[in-house]
């Protein structure tokens, strides 16, 4: 690539960067917009505070000049005025103090309400979002939108942007104060500040992208810490140890080299402006003074003088006042940057595609009298599918659990399809099995079924119904599921038996309990049922953590179940006391089931092989064994199922 082309890519970039920054900035101001009348207030305590500065400096041109010279030339000097002119600049400069604090209180509840609100957002959005992207975003950096992100956010509205106003309106005040001094002064430092925008730039430009870069190293960081925390135990039993720490060394490395690069700029920006400010004010000293000795004519707003000692006092302090929020603009604007790369990220995460739901068949319990159906509250009453009919009517289908999958093709990525032509009856009832190897798509059917994904091809119908045209929360709400991989929420023991229905009473959720055999060890923590839950459940032992998961999902009562490995990790003599309950849970209800353990599936009523996505046999286990093809290889052990 030539120089020239070079150039005109880094340019393109540039260009891509500061349209994108300026969007994100537009688009977090909508958040901040929400505050309009405390930020009117803001704005006002921001003058008030940047005029008493400007004030103050103005004030000690005053003093000298008309109290403090004329008193050095006074036999019996009268302090009284001096003492009115100082009292006045002392309440000028209380009245900035408490402009000042007013407007960072303010900041402060803006800058937390916003963040709250963008939250409250992030949070609501994550709830829509499908499983897909869960499976392909780490957790640690959906984490780090919550944290490191979310915290360049607090910076930049609580302390960057009044920063800026403050700066932006001191500066603003105290070239009109320089002005009202002198013009010549004035000229000089305006061509001094012109060079130092110049370095800031070069600065500021160099800091941009290592500070994008560091936040997206902080979320690579955070997911892979987080991946190691929740499989700490793998690390161990395998000696990763050390492979682990080079792994991390190697990220940190990256995140170290980008934010040293991007805090260098940051950090050397303060020392070069005040050494700048330094300069202008030996500067303005020596050509003030130069100017008063020669008896130049003083051009001000107020008219034609000669320079005088309290001018160049005055001069100088406002220099001071003009260079500082220049430094503290340039300081931010470091800041400002790390959080539009926040920002950023944020929004990003805030414009993923929610899952998609174009349903309209709703899941209702209703009472049928003669023809007519009512739709009721009470818990006994049955389910029934409410079907938009045309005309403002409505059909009501009872809810049997019938499910069929016809023709179904599915594939995560396009170039790997999962399932290939899978046809599946389940009749009202029917305890299904699914066996195969693993990552022959047993899992994957019933991720299916639930709408976790949607399938590529084919039909998969409830009741009669495609199941695309019911809503996703009703169509979930008919399915319980028992996963492989337990999780448990902080609460107690009845709270995460409750999660299944939240409108479950106690006794429900111990009847519940008593179906799964969880009740008896349950009774046996210390307080029962009221046991508090952390960490995942981690006091409990994987068979007692999936007992209370089988007991959540028999609260729900569902006419349909998903059992993925339901009792993996229970022991056998716990699996043959859970196998009782699971058998009473099953009784009346369509279920499918994913098992390796092939003896917990003898009863079904069908057993599906799978392999490569494809079923190749069918029927019940002692057709199936006289079959003597792949499950009866499975079965008798002459061929191991992976």
């Amino acid at each position: 690539m030539s120089r020239s082309d070079d150039a005109i890519k880094r340019a393109a970039n540039l260009s891509k960067n500061k349209s994108s920054g300026l969007k994100t900035l537009k688009r977090l101001f909508t958040y901040i917009g929400g505050y309009k009348p405390l930020l009117i207030i803001v704005g006002l305590t921001i003058l008030i505070s940047s005029a008493a500065n400007a004030g103050g400096a103005l004030f000690l041109q005053i003093l000298i000049d008309n109290y403090i010279t004329p008193l050095l030339l006074e036999a019996v000097p009268d302090y009284s005025g001096l003492l009115r002119v100082l009292m006045i600049m002392g309440g000028i400069y209380i009245l900035g103090i408490l402009s000042t604090l007013t407007y960072n209180l303010i900041m402060v509840r803006v800058s937390q309400g916003t963040l709250k609100k963008i939250r409250d957002d992030m949070f609501t959005n994550m709830q829509d979002l499908p499983i897909g992207y869960f499976d392909k975003k780490s957790h640690g950096d959906v984490m780090s939108y919550y944290s490191n992100d979310i915290d360049t956010l607090r910076q930049m509205i609580s302390q960057s942007l009044p920063q800026f106003m403050v700066s932006i309106t001191t500066i603003i005040a105290v070239l009109f104060a320089m002005l009202y001094l002198s013009i010549w002064l004035t000229v000089i430092s305006l061509a001094f500040i012109f060079l130092v925008l110049q370095v800031v730039k070069k600065i500021a430009g160099n800091s941009q992208k290592h500070f994008i870069a560091q936040q997206k190293s902080l979320g690579a960081v955070n997911g892979y810490i987080e991946e190691m925390i929740q499989g700490l135990k793998v690390v161990k039993v395998f000696n990763h140890e050390e492979k682990v720490k080079e792994t991390f060394d190697g990220l940190n490395e990256e995140l170290g080299e980008n934010a040293t690069a991007a805090n260098t700029f940051a950090n050397i920006l303060m020392p070069i402006m005040n050494n700048l400010g330094y300069i202008l004010y030996v500067l303005l000293a020596i050509v003030g003074g130069g100017l008063a000795i020669a008896g130049v004519t003083n051009i001000s707003l107020t008219g034609v003088d000669v320079i005088t000692l309290g001018v160049i006092a005055s001069f100088l302090q406002l220099s001071r006042s003009l260079i500082q929020p220049i430094a503290q603009v340039s300081q931010q604007l470091n800041f400002v940057i790390m959080a539009i790369a926040g920002a950023e990220r944020i929004f990003e995460h805030l414009d993923e595609a929610p899952e998609k739901d174009t349903g309209e068949v709703q899941l209702v319990r209703a009472v049928k009298t003669g023809d007519n159906f009512e739709e009721t509250t009470d818990k006994e009453a049955s389910w029934y599918w409410k079907k938009p009919s045309g005309k403002g009517s409505s059909k009501y289908l009872p809810l049997l659990g019938d499910v069929s999958l016809e023709n179904v093709d599915f594939a995560y990525e396009p170039e790997e399809p999962v399932l290939k032509n899978v046809n599946l009856y389940a009749n009202p009832g029917e305890k299904v099995a699914l066996v195969g190897a693993t990552g022959a798509g047993k899992t994957t059917i019933t991720n299916l079924i639930n709408r976790f994904y949607d399938i590529n091809y084919g039909i998969i119908h409830y009741d009669g119904i495609d199941i695309k045209d019911i809503r996703k929360k009703d169509l979930r709400k008919s399915l319980g599921v028992v996963l492989q991989d337990v999780h448990l929420f902080s609460g107690t023991v009845m709270d995460n038996i409750r999660y299944g229905r939240l409108d479950a009473t106690d006794e429900e959720c111990i009847e519940a309990a008593k179906l799964a055999n969880a009740d008896s060890f349950i009774r046996m923590l210390e307080e029962g049922y009221y046991t508090d839950l952390s960490g995942d459940g981690s006091g409990l032992s994987q068979g007692q953590r999936q007992l209370l998961s089988i007991a959540r999902v028999a609260v729900s009562n569902p006419p349909v179940m998903i059992l993925d490995e339901a009792t993996s990790s229970i022991d056998t003599r716990t699996e043959a006391l859970v196998q009782t309950g699971m058998d009473r849970l099953m009784d009346g209800r369509t279920v499918f089931v994913i098992a390796h353990r092939l003896s917990t599936i003898k009863n079904a009523d069908v057993i599906m092989v799978l392999e490569k996505g494809e079923i190749i046999e069918r029927g019940s286990h002692q057709e199936l064994i006289n079959k003597q093809g792949k499950y009866y290889q499975l079965y008798t052990g002459a061929f191991e199922l992976s």
